[in-house]
């Protein structure tokens, strides 16, 4: 059964060498090279807690930051072969990260990588320039139902 997310798309699998910046709806199975220290951060809209920690995947192809979240820290231990369904690649200060997401699974794979991991072609130390996100707040942008064309407009008296 494919998990089709908010983008319609059907996941495609795909090698860790072959991702992009843009990569969306992709299945990886890699395996588990290190993995940092868990961090406490305050996320989302509301500004909850959460944990949040970085692990490095790869296959024989390349290898890639994973960033784990809450729940998904314990279910990865180093040496283990993990799979990721319906993923996706975000720039994180312009370095690509692998995401699992909302819409996407992480688990331990039944089975094992056997080849050697490729840290030598490791696609987060490029760096890539990242486009501003467009502006998506009202704060200051509200003219009272009105549209505000620039310039100096002179007082009648």
């Amino acid at each position: 059964m494919a998990i089709e997310g908010f983008s319609g798309r059907k996941p495609v699998d795909v090698k860790v060498g072959e991702l992009t910046p843009t990569s969306r709806a992709v299945n990886v199975k890699a395996k588990v090279v290190s993995k940092s220290e868990v961090r406490n951060v305050a996320s989302g809209r509301d500004g909850a807690p959460h944990k949040v920690c970085d692990a490095l995947v790869g296959d024989e192809t390349g290898c890639i930051y994973l960033t784990l979240w809450d729940e998904n820290i314990a279910k990865v231990r180093e040496g283990e072969t993990i799979s990721i369904g319906n993923g996706y690649v975000t720039l994180f200060k312009g370095s690509m990260r692998l995401n699992v997401g909302r819409y996407g699974t992480l688990e331990v794979a039944k089975e094992a990588l056997t080849v050697e991991v490729n840290t030598q072609n490791n696609l987060s130390s490029k760096v890539y320039e990242q486009q501003r996100r467009p502006f998506r707040g009202r704060g200051g942008r509200d003219f009272g139902g009105r549209e505000r064309r620039g310039g100096f407009r002179q007082r009648r008296y």
